[in-house]
């Protein structure tokens, strides 16, 4: 492979760009026999400064007018998408997405930051009725301090962006833990807030070895808020870990996402829309759908609609033209993914389409797997259970719309479900029977399309749960 020379690249703390005395390399999953760049690998002292930081800007930021919030985010957001070519390189560098889904991630991003530049100019609070004669009460809405963002590395920017806008919109401080494999996005996003003029504190970045920092970055007396986005195992340790000190926690989770197609459904459009929901970013995503359900009276055709679509995705690297299903993330998730394959199959699940790592030469020092089809998976077998979190789809037969309905609500996780049906009536029937808290009925578009989420998951296992909530890091005061 071609020589070519790793940038180190330097972390915010304090409104200064550190280095440190070790570094940490950042690979390319394309090819991982050398690294793209290296960043700090702190150490527990330098995560204390950057709470200590964090403690004096939020000083300043909670004074600061929102106005002037406001306008350093919408600052940032321009930022962004001056620097889209470049930032969206780096993202296809480290986590391995096309060039098209990480400059969809840039504009995202930027459009997360003006967003809630927008709230932190609206009303903060109002006026309540009091039984009490000549009493008037009332609340408003004040940040709580120091919030503790860790982030994956499937959306290495729009996830940062997701938690910090409105952390920050709404006057909290910060410290940031990017995700080890993905940390140059993070970056970009936190040298657009300070090129934007954000003050020094308000925004802190720790990079280094998560299992020697987790105790300095999580036991911090000042942390008031912790956003994290991962497995259910690790958010639930971390909802636990805080619970006593009544640090609010919020978590965005795992996954094990269905989609049903009803046999009144366009199944072209049906298939089109779920290869892309299935296999976009390799499957790395919460909401990726991984479980199709399909009522047993078009299953054969939409089958073969469903398998067109899936040979005819393109594997390669992010950064080539023409590339559908890029790598994942590192060398350990393929090897977890295409283990998950295998016992898949030893369960007694069958192998339609893909189901390996391809043979070609070219991908011989890369995490590619080749998108994968499934037929035969039944509730008992882990596949149907488990999130896999790669380009893996099951396909299964079911009776009718309360088949269905049991099959999608079969689950520990309850993130997410789309229905496709052209029928209004079963729509509206069906739509306070589903357990995710994200679901989509829908329709071709030239019929329309009808977007309904309730207000949360709910699933019967509390320690398990998905939140597709967002929320802004704010209370009462």
């Amino acid at each position: 492979m071609p020589v070519q020379s790793v940038q180190s690249i330097r972390t915010l703390i304090g409104g200064e760009w550190v280095g440190a005395q070790s570094w940490l390399d950042v690979f390319d999953p394309t090819d991982v026999r050398a690294p793209i760049a290296r960043i700090p690998a702190l150490t527990v002292d330098d995560v204390r400064a950057a709470y200590d930081a964090a403690a004096q800007g939020f000083k300043v930021w909670k004074a600061t007018s929102p106005f002037e919030r406001a306008a350093v985010l919408v600052r940032a957001a321009g930022l962004l998408r001056e620097r889209a070519g470049e930032i969206a390189a780096d993202v296809t560098a480290e986590n391995g997405k096309t060039r098209a889904e990480a400059t969809g991630e840039v504009g995202k991003a930027a459009d997360f930051l003006e967003y809630f530049a927008g709230i932190a100019r609206a009303g903060y609070g109002t006026l309540l009725h009091d039984a009490r004669p000549d009493t008037r009460a009332g609340f408003q809405r004040e940040p709580v301090g120091i919030v503790l963002a860790i982030t994956p590395w499937n959306d290495p920017l729009i996830t940062p962006a997701r938690k910090l806008a409105p952390a920050l919109a709404a006057g909290n401080a910060a410290v940031f833990k990017p995700a080890t494999e993905t940390p140059l996005s993070g970056m970009h996003f936190a040298r657009a807030l300070h090129d934007a003029g954000l003050p020094a504190g308000v925004l802190n970045v720790i990079t280094g070895r998560t299992s020697e920092l987790a105790d300095a970055l999580l036991d911090d007396p000042r942390i008031a808020a912790v956003t994290f986005t991962g497995s259910n195992a690790v958010g639930e340790g971390l909802r636990l870990r805080v619970a006593a000190r009544t640090v609010r926690f919020q978590g965005e989770l795992g996954g094990k996402n269905a989609s049903v197609v009803l046999a009144d459904a366009d199944l072209e459009y049906a298939a089109t829309t779920i290869t892309a929901a299935a296999f976009g970013q390799a499957g790395q995503r919460c909401t990726a759908t991984s479980r199709v359900l399909v009522e047993r009276a078009v299953y054969d055709r939409f089958a073969d609609l469903l398998r067109e679509r899936i040979a005819a995705l393109r594997v390669g690297p992010g950064d080539e033209v023409g590339t559908t299903v890029g790598p994942l993330t590192g060398p350990a998730h393929r090897d977890g993914v295409l283990a998950a394959i295998d016992k898949a199959v030893a369960q007694g699940a069958r192998i339609e389409l893909g189901g390996t790592a391809p043979g070609d030469a070219e991908f011989a020092h890369g995490c590619f797997v080749t998108p994968t089809l499934l037929t035969g998976v039944t509730p008992e077998m882990d596949m149907w259970r488990e999130e896999v979190f790669g380009p893996v789809l099951v396909l299964s037969p079911v009776d009718d719309l309360d088949a269905a309905v049991a099959a999608v609500n079969d689950s520990d996780f309850g993130l997410a479900a789309a229905v496709f049906t052209t029928g209004l009536r079963r729509r509206t029937a069906s739509s306070t029977r589903w357990r995710p808290g994200r679901w989509r009925s829908t329709r071709p578009p030239r019929a329309g399309m009808c977007t309904c989420r309730s207000a949360g998951s709910a699933t019967p296992d509390r320690r398990s749960r998905s939140r597709a909530r967002k929320h802004c890091a704010s209370t009462p005061g």
